[in-house]
C-alpha cells in the first residue's frame, strides 16, 4: 500500500491510519481493528505510540528516506521522551546549576508547557541513540548560542562551563571503542595475539588447550605491572571516556518503565550486567558444563580451566600475591561470615576487643556482634563527624592491647563516604590487630590494591561489579587462611578421609566445600575482564564528576537534604525531601523510570547518627549520563513545586 506525501514532506495522515488498521487487524484480541493516528482520538497506548512516532519523524525526504545530506547517514530521531528534548534557544544565560535547567521553577515552572517561560520546549526531538542532556544547558560553549557548533551540540553537561571528562558523542571513537572492547572474551575465540604483541601463554588446568576461555596469564601478569605498568596498558589512554557507548553494551538499560527509559540508580544495591557477562555465562552452560576437578574428561577439564581462570583474574584485579589468596563465596555477606565464623572463633577470647566504624553496613556489624556476644567480646565503634567522615584521632583512643580485630568499609554503602583505609589498617597493625575491609562498594569506583592496604582480608560482592549475584570474594592472607579451620566441611575441601583422621586442603579449596558456584564464577571473570578493558582509573573519575554535577544540582532544590557530606565520597547520594516520606519521593522517581533505593540500607547506625531512620538513595555507576541525573533532578523539582 502506498501513501502520499503533504507538503510538509510527512506520509499522508489517512493513509497511514489504513496502513496501521491493517496491521491491528492480525494482532490479537487486546488490541482494537479500527484505530486513529490522531494522538488525541487514539482509543489504545500503543495506537498512540505509533501515532507520536510517525508524527514526530519529520527528518525524512519526499521519498520516506534519509536525505542525502545527513553526513552519517543516521536513522530520523525519535520522538523526545517525556515531551521536549535539548533546545539551544532555549539556553539561559545568567544562571548556574538546577536554575538553569529550570530558572523558573520556584514561580509557574510548567515544563510540558511550551510557551513557559522556564524555556523549556516541548516536542523537540531527542535522538535516544546519541543521549545528552536535554534539558536548559548554559554549559554548552559557556552557554553561547552563537558559539554552538556540531561538537557543542553533542557535548555533555559539566561544572563551571568545564565539559565533563570522558563523556563525548564522537562516533569515529566509537569504533575504537568497540575496537579496544573486542580484545575482551566475548565473542568465544581464542585469542591470538594480545594488544600489546607478544606470545601468548595458556595456562590449562587439566590438560586441554583448545578451550576458547583458556586462561592468559600474560594478560594479568601486565596488569599487575610484572612487565609493564598497569595505567600503561589501559586501552582508553588518550581517549575519552563515553559513557553513551558504552551504556549500549548493557541490554537492561534499553527497558522503559511506565514507558520511560530506564534510568538505573541503584547500583549501590546491584550492577547492571553488560552482554559480555551475560554471553560468558550462557556459554558455559552451552559448552562447558560439568562440576569441576577430579575427572578425566573433557567438559570437566573446560569448567575446571573456567573456573580457575576466573580466580586468576580476581587475582590480578586485586594485585594479590598469589591465587591461592582467592576464595570464592556467596558474597562479602559470606566472606565477613566466614571469618568470623573460623578466625574469629578460633582466635577470640573473653575480654579481647572488636573495633568497626558506624558506617558499617550491618553485614560487618552483625557477625561481630553475634561472636562477642557467644564469647564475651566487646564491640567498640570509631566515630564519625556530621559530615560522616571518620574521626582517626577517636579511633586511636579506641586501639589498645586487647585490641585483636579492626573490620571497616572502604565505601560506605549508605553516605558514599570513602574512609582513609591504609591509615586505618597501618593504626591497627601498629596495636598488633588484625584487619578486614568491606570492599563491597569500593572495588567498582577505584583500584583496590590488597598489598597496597596490607590488610589481612577483603571482601567483596561480584553482583556489585557488574557481574553475577550469588558469588563474591574473600581475598586473604596466604599463611593466614590455611592456619585458619575450615568454614564448611564435605567434598573438596579434603586431602583425605578416614573414619580416624581427616585431612584438608589448603586454602582456597578448604574454604568451598562441595559444588560452588561454577558458572557465576566465571561470569565474574568476564565481568573483571570488562572492568578491566574500560580502566578503572578512567572509570573513577568519570563519576567523580558526575557526582559532582547531581551533587550541586540536587543541593539547590530548597528542602533537600544531604545526608553525608563527606570531603571524599564514591558514587552515592543519600538524601531526605521536606514535605514528603522518602517512599513518596521513590515512588514518584519510579513514575518517571528513575529506580533509586529507599529505606535504611541495611545501615542503620549511621543513618540515626545522621539524625535520620531513612533515606532516598541515588547511586551511579560508569553507564550513568547528565541526562540520567537530569531526568532526576526534574523529577524532585516537580514535586517540590506541588507542596510549596
Amino acid at each position: 500500500m502506498s501513501t502520499n506525501i503533504n507538503n510538509n514532506g510527512l506520509p499522508n495522515i489517512d493513509d497511514l491510519q489504513n496502513l496501521a488498521n491493517e496491521l491491528f487487524k492480525a494482532l490479537p484480541n487486546e488490541f482494537p481493528k479500527e484505530i486513529s493516528l490522531s494522538p488525541d482520538k487514539a482509543e489504545h497506548p500503543r495506537a498512540t505510540k505509533i501515532a507520536e512516532t510517525i508524527l514526530h519523524t519529520g527528518n525524512l525526504d519526499q521519498f520516506g528516506q534519509i536525505p542525502a545530506a545527513n553526513p552519517s547517514n543516521l536513522p530520523p530521531a525519535p520522538p523526545a521522551f517525556s515531551g521536549f528534548g535539548a533546545s539551544p534557544s532555549a539556553l539561559n544565560h545568567g544562571n548556574t546549576g538546577a536554575f538553569a535547567l529550570y530558572p523558573n521553577a520556584g514561580a509557574g515552572f510548567d515544563p510540558q508547557n511550551k510557551n513557559s517561560s522556564s524555556g523549556v520546549q516541548e516536542n523537540h526531538d531527542l535522538n535516544i541513540n546519541d543521549p545528552h542532556t536535554g534539558f536548559h544547558d548554559v554549559n554548552l560553549k559557556n552557554g553561547n548560542p552563537a558559539q554552538l557548533n556540531e561538537e557543542s551540540v553533542f557535548s555533555p553537561l559539566s561544572l563551571n562551563n568545564q565539559y565533563l571528562p570522558f563523556q563525548t558523542e564522537n562516533s569515529s571513537f566509537e569504533i575504537e571503542l568497540q575496537a579496544a572492547l573486542s580484545f575482551v572474551d566475548t565473542q568465544f575465540k581464542k585469542r591470538e595475539d594480545f594488544p600489546l604483541g607478544g606470545n601468548e601463554t595458556t595456562s590449562s588446568y587439566y590438560f586441554l588447550d583448545q578451550n576458547p576461555f583458556a586462561f592468559d596469564k600474560r594478560s594479568t601478569d601486565i596488569i599487575v605491572g610484572n612487565s609493564f605498568d598497569y595505567k600503561e596498558i589501559n586501552l582508553f589512554k588518550g581517549h575519552p571516556f563515553d559513557a553513551a557507548s558504552v551504556k549500549k553494551d548493557f541490554p537492561i538499560l534499553k527497558e522503559t518503565v511506565n514507558g520511560k527509559p530506564l534510568v538505573w540508580f541503584d547500583n549501590a544495591a546491584t550492577t547492571q550486567k553488560p552482554q559480555s557477562v551475560i554471553d560468558r555465562i550462557a556459554y558455559f552452560y552451552k559448552h562447558e558444563n560439568s562440576n569441576i576437578h577430579r575427572a578425566a574428561h573433557e567438559l570437566a577439564a573446560r569448567a575446571s580451566d573456567a573456573y580457575e581462570a576466573a580466580r586468576e583474574k580476581v587475582k590480578a584485579f586485586l594485585n594479590a600475591s598469589s591465587a591461592n589468596e582467592i576464595v570464592f563465596v556467596r558474597g562479602a555477606t559470606e566472606g565477613i561470615n566466614l571469618v568470623a565464623s573460623t578466625w574469629g572463633d578460633q582466635n577470640l577470647n573473653s575480654g579481647d576487643e572488636i573495633i568497626v566504624s558506624n558506617l558499617e553496613h550491618h553485614a560487618n556489624i552483625v557477625p561481630w556482634k553475634r561472636l562477642a556476644d557467644k564469647k564475651g567480646l566487646k564491640l567498640r565503634v570509631i566515630p564519625v563527624d556530621d559530615d560522616g567522615q571518620i574521626l582517626l584521632d577517636e579511633y586511636a583512643k579506641l586501639l589498645n592491647s586487647k585490641t585483636r580485630l579492626v573490620a571497616f568499609t572502604q565505601v560506605s554503602n549508605a553516605l558514599g563516604t570513602i574512609t582513609p583505609a591504609k591509615k586505618i589498617v597501618e593504626m591497627a597493625h601498629a596495636a598488633g590487630a588484625k584487619v578486614l575491609i568491606d570492599g563491597a562498594q569500593s572495588v567498582s569506583h577505584m583500584k583496590v590494591d590488597v598489598q597496597q592496604l596490607n590488610s589481612d582480608w577483603l571482601v567483596f560482592s561480584g553482583h556489585k561489579l557488574f557481574g553475577p549475584t550469588g558469588i563474591g570474594v574473600l581475598y586473604g592472607k596466604e599463611d593466614l587462611l590455611n592456619e585458619m579451620q575450615p568454614y564448611q566441611s564435605g567434598g573438596n575441601m579434603i586431602q583425605d578421609v578416614t573414619f580416624e583422621e581427616i585431612k584438608y586442603h589448603k586454602a582456597p579449596n578448604r574454604f568451598e566445600a562441595g559444588t560452588g558456584n561454577i558458572a557465576d564464577a566465571i561470569g565474574l571473570g568476564a565481568a573483571v575482564d570488562y572492568v578491566t578493558k574500560l580502566g578503572i582509573e578512567a572509570i573513577g573519575q568519570y563519576e567523580h564528576n558526575l557526582l559532582e554535577y547531581a551533587t550541586r544540582l540536587l543541593k539547590e532544590i530548597p528542602g533537600v537534604r544531604l545526608i553525608g557530606t563527606a570531603k571524599d565520597k564514591a558514587s552515592v547520594l543519600s538524601f531526605n525531601l521536606q514535605g514528603y516520606s522518602n517512599d513518596q519521593v521513590g515512588q514518584a522517581l519510579n513514575n518517571e523510570g528513575v529506580a533509586v533505593r529507599t529505606g535504611h540500607h541495611c545501615a542503620q547506625p549511621i543513618l540515626r547518627r545522621m539524625g535520620v531512620e531513612t533515606t532516598v538513595r541515588p547511586s551511579l555507576a560508569f553507564y550513568n549520563t547528565t541526562e540520567d541525573v537530569d531526568t532526576f533532578i526534574k523529577t524532585i523539582w516537580e514535586l517540590k513545586k506541588v507542596r510549596f
